[in-house]
């Protein structure tokens, strides 16, 4: 029962000393103006906490990387960074910087704000304190992370959603570029190595979907679960497939997925399933899809649109996504 805590040790390489997270939202409010604050904050105790897009939109709540000074930008960074691992927060930078490059890809104009790193949005809910129940949340095009924080202690960090458009730069000074490569590679590198009788179990369908399958809904719920057991894998399937799940737990700071790892762990690791659709091989154009599938969480991974070359990825926590219900009724409690 140690394996997965275990694995975590050997694949972790960024520093879990980080910032504490209320001193860093603390610094940021602190940075903002009244004008400022009164977009960016909100109660904890509303329905906003539980909006969740990762495609482009217009009416985002929150404050904009574009309406902040590059001082106000350097600490809504270091807020991000109190919560995510340093490779993660890397790779969240990353992705923001692609939409310069989509706009060019797509031949937008100057004044076509469509595709804009500067449309990224910082909210906090709640007011952050040592011995307060508050959160927050980063999102835009391809990036949405929820965060919700008791007693100084990160409890919840998702729906977390990483996506990459395009998935590998084709041309230009950056080609070559791939944001999501170890979600990609590691996924391909387990369903390869499957015999022909475990690949007919966890192929669940020849044809990838065009999304993920949770989307955005408030409740993530995959019925009538399928796929490749745990169980049912070789010892060195097994630890392929735990490397896998570390790729997107470990995009948090490291305290923070050693609990969830523990929860994953505790619900048992003989529940897990891993599913796959689309396209076995990894060919230019063919679409696939993977999904890992437990008692306490949903990993999926998707890259179908744009001539597969558009990737979503998500983790869900299927009891604390938001925060949860237990830590919304503590809050209701104590206010």
């Amino acid at each position: 029962m140690k394996y997965l805590i275990i694995l975590t040790c050997l694949l972790v390489t960024s520093c879990c000393h980080a910032q504490d997270p209320v001193v860093a939202a603390g610094e940021f409010i602190r940075s903002l103006t009244p004008a400022q604050q009164s977009i960016a904050l909100y109660p904890f105790d509303t329905d906003e906490r539980y909006t969740f897009f990762f495609v482009p939109r217009d009416s985002r709540k929150g404050i904009a990387m574009g309406e902040l000074d590059t001082s106000q930008r350097k600490l809504a960074m270091q807020l991000l960074r109190s919560c995510l691992s340093e490779p993660a927060s890397q790779k969240v930078a990353e992705i923001i910087e692609l939409e310069k490059l989509l706009k060019v890809i797509e031949g937008r104009n100057d004044n076509d704000h469509y595709r804009d790193p500067r449309k990224y949005y910082f909210t906090v809910f709640g007011v952050p304190g040592e011995k307060n129940t508050w959160g927050w949340r980063i999102e835009g095009h391809h990036i949405s992370f929820h965060f919700s924080v008791k007693d100084k202690k990160l409890v919840a960090g998702t729906p977390a959603f990483m996506g990459s458009n395009p998935g590998i730069v084709k041309d230009g000074p950056e080609k070559g570029k791939q944001i999501l490569k170890d979600e990609t590679e590691m996924g391909f590198a387990l369903v390869k190595s499957f015999s022909s009788a475990s690949l007919s179990k966890a192929l669940i369908n020849e044809s990838a979907p065009n999304e993920i399958l949770t989307a955005n809904h408030r409740n993530a719920m995959i019925a009538n679960p399928s796929g490749l057991f745990y169980a049912e894998m070789t010892p060195q399937q097994q630890q392929h497939f735990l490397q896998l799940i570390n790729v997107y737990v470990h995009r948090f700071t490291q305290l923070f997925a050693e609990d969830m790892l523990r929860d994953i762990q505790a619900a048992g690791l003989d529940n897990l399933r891993f599913a796959w659709a689309g396209s076995t091989a990894q060919i230019n154009g063919k679409a696939y899809y993977y999904r890992v599938q437990g008692p306490s969480i949903i990993i999926e991974y998707d890259n179908s649109q744009n001539n597969a070359n558009h990737v979503h990825t998500v983790l869900r926590d299927l009891k604390r996504d938001f925060g949860g219900d237990m830590l919304l009724e503590h809050y209701r409690k104590e206010h």
